[in-house]
């Protein structure tokens, strides 16, 4: 039987191990649209079919400009398929109303999240929308989702852009976040963010895809908002010491200014029964993108989230080209956070070092969870480059690092169909060779990922970076 550490250990990739620069100071870039069959190494499981859906920010210089920061660039969504064993890619630009004027323009025209440009204005938050966080399967639909805008609607085979997707009519270029909750009835939760009117909107979709309930809930001091998770009874934001400081000639980040001298992170919490305010917490102050899942214990909400130490919005500013530099300047740990609603205090507890992307099965999101898979750093510069698989309640880790030279995207958990626990089935996520520009979809048994992939499908060419994505099992 092949042992599956010499396996990743890429002999059969002819892959080196080497020290090398991080993805983060490295960024890959789109020259245009990708198509291709992957070579499998290793057996993909007969019963893992599917596509899996990913996006990020694939261009970020235009007319020799070059963009400040990481979550600037246009989004260009990727499709990988799974099926009968065999694996093949699909990337394509979201052809949002930004990247097309600009694109004709030989320039870019509009102020982006890090970046301030003063050439056109917007008329509303869709002129600057650039599709880039993640990638939606709903409905029949899929949907390029972004911080500040409406969604855009993708062709699911083709990735074509058929346009902005308006949920309702008097919604039409409201924020919809890049992170939706799926609910048990295959209805959605989701939110949007109106930094500096510290007012946050709340959306509930049912399965069909129409607005069943929404609601303008006044936060003070309210800033970006990336993640929240949804628990059997709330939902439950994360909320960041910034001050808003806006000015004509700053990008929303240079408008962001780390108050945690002064003001804690607080726990923001809503009835989902009334969409009102319920309660608020504090904690140390720290920054934070992505939270894990949520849900009810007794008198109590229990929550993960990856906690970062400092202005994390700082350390995803874009380095220049080829410049070295670890992912992130400080340190973040994977927690699980405890809502007491009658003392009015909440308590954490640490389940891992350095991480991020922390994501949990779809069968669990917003029920009781033992399982939460997260991307960490196995080495001393914070680079993530391992998949790790936590037991929240012993905090012990089923863990892989792929080694120097690698760096690990956002991994998945993908159920069997009947699956009877949450590890019943596989991890599937991608991974970039830094040095020798491979691009390779991985896939993990989920009950043991310390054996290292149990097949690899490696692109032709090097595919660009993605934030985000969805598995949609066919």
């Amino acid at each position: 039987m092949t042992n599956r550490r010499q396996f990743i250990s890429f002999a059969a990739l002819g892959l080196a191990s080497l020290p090398l620069p991080s993805l983060a100071a490295a960024l890959i870039e789109s020259t245009g649209d990708q198509a291709g069959q992957a070579t499998v190494l290793g057996r993909m499981p007969a019963d893992l079919n599917g596509i899996f859906y990913r996006n990020g920010p694939g261009r970020f210089e235009l007319g020799g400009e070059r963009y400040r920061h990481w979550f600037d660039g246009d989004g260009f969504a990727q499709r990988w398929q799974i099926s009968d064993g065999k694996v093949s890619h699909t990337g394509r630009f979201v052809a949002t109303q930004k990247f097309e004027e600009e694109s004709k323009a030989g320039r870019f025209l509009y102020s982006a999240f890090g970046t301030h440009i003063g050439r056109k204005g917007a008329k509303n938050n869709d002129a600057m929308n650039t599709a880039n966080t993640n990638l939606l399967p709903f409905n029949g639909g899929v949907y390029a989702l972004w911080e500040g805008g409406s969604a855009t609607e993708l062709d699911p085979q083709t990735l074509a852009t058929r346009g902005i997707k308006t949920w309702r009519a008097d919604l039409k270029a409201m924020p919809f976040s890049a992170h939706p909750k799926a609910d048990p009835d295959g209805g959605l939760w989701n939110f949007g963010t109106m930094p500096g009117a510290d007012r946050l909107m709340i959306y509930r979709l049912n399965a069909k895809g129409e607005v069943t309930r929404t609601a303008m809930i006044p936060v003070a001091d309210l800033n970006m908002v990336h993640d929240f998770v949804v628990s059997g009874r709330h939902l439950v934001f994360l909320l960041a010491p910034y001050d808003m400081q806006p000015a004509p000639d700053r990008s929303l980040a240079d408008s962001m200014h780390w108050a945690g001298a002064r003001r804690p992170l607080r726990a923001v919490v809503i009835s989902k029964d009334t969409l009102a305010l319920r309660q608020v917490f504090e904690l140390p102050a720290r920054s934070v993108f992505h939270l894990g899942n949520a849900y009810e214990d007794g008198a109590c909400t229990r929550l993960d989230a990856v906690l970062h130490d400092g202005d994390a919005l700082r350390t995803t500013s874009l380095p220049a080209r080829d410049s070295l530099r670890p992912i992130a300047d400080y340190r973040s740990n994977t927690v699980q956070i405890t809502l007491d609603y009658a003392s009015g205090q909440a308590r954490e507890a640490r389940l891992f070092g350095v991480s991020e992307f922390p994501r949990v099965a779809p069968q669990v999101v917003s029920a009781r969870h033992r399982k939460l898979l997260v991307l960490g750093a196995s080495g001393k510069e914070l680079i993530l480059d391992s998949v790790n698989l936590i037991d929240t309640d012993s905090g012990k880790a089923d863990s892989y690092a792929f080694g120097s030279g690698w760096e690990v995207e956002e991994h998945v958990l993908v159920p069997r169909r009947g699956a009877r626990s949450e590890t019943d089935g596989y991890v599937v996520g991608v991974a970039q060779h830094t040095h020798h520009r491979q691009t390779v979809l991985t896939v993990f048994d989920a009950h043991n990922i310390k054996a290292g992939p149990r097949a690899l499908a490696r692109l032709p060419y090097r595919a660009p970076l993605c934030f985000h994505g969805n598995f949609l099992a066919t």
